[in-house]
């Protein structure tokens, strides 16, 4: 569970000694180096992340740029790693779910991941080329909290992302 006392107790020795090691900020506060190295981490990135997952690179070549220039940080899954290894690792504030992933179901990504004790609360907008209503229905009823589909138009799509952002916030 994030802690948000532990970030201020952190951030005050660091405050007060600055030359401190993360060994002595672990003894001092009675827990473990790992823990603190993992949250003075996160402290430098700001920026919200949104991980695009997606079968072809035209996707993501064209968000990022888009994306970035709205100071979002943007990864895009790699295909060696399952979706969830990939968002365990890179910690994604909002993941870009494509609905067509080659072998791997998109609406079923989306299922495991709302399932998910770790990361249910992780928003996820569907991108698909399906503009059927029932492929909308099926994202919606997979956990999905938007559905997208091209042309994206570019004012459109980061107002949502910014709504679904601000939303997870509160």
């Amino acid at each position: 569970m994030y802690d948000i006392k532990l970030d201020n107790k952190i951030l005050k020795l660091i405050e007060a000694k600055p030359e401190i090691s993360d060994r002595d900020i672990a003894f001092e506060l009675s827990v473990a180096e790992e823990m603190v190295k993992t949250r003075i981490e996160n402290f430098k990135d700001t920026s919200e992340k949104i991980l695009i997952v997606n079968y072809g690179p035209s996707v993501y070549d064209g968000l990022k740029p888009l994306l970035e220039a709205e100071n979002y940080s943007v990864v895009k899954a790699s295909g060696n790693f399952s979706v969830l290894e990939t968002i365990k690792t890179e910690k994604p504030d909002l993941v870009l779910l494509d609905t067509g992933l080659g072998n791997i179901d998109g609406f079923e990504i989306c299922k495991q991941l709302k399932a998910s004790s770790r990361y249910w609360w992780i928003p996820v907008v569907m991108l698909s080329e399906r503009c059927e209503v029932t492929d909308k229905v099926k994202a919606f009823e997979a956990g999905a909290d938007d559905y997208i589909t091209p042309p994206f138009n570019s004012l459109e799509l980061k107002a949502r992302l910014g709504m679904i952002l601000r939303r997870t916030r509160i």
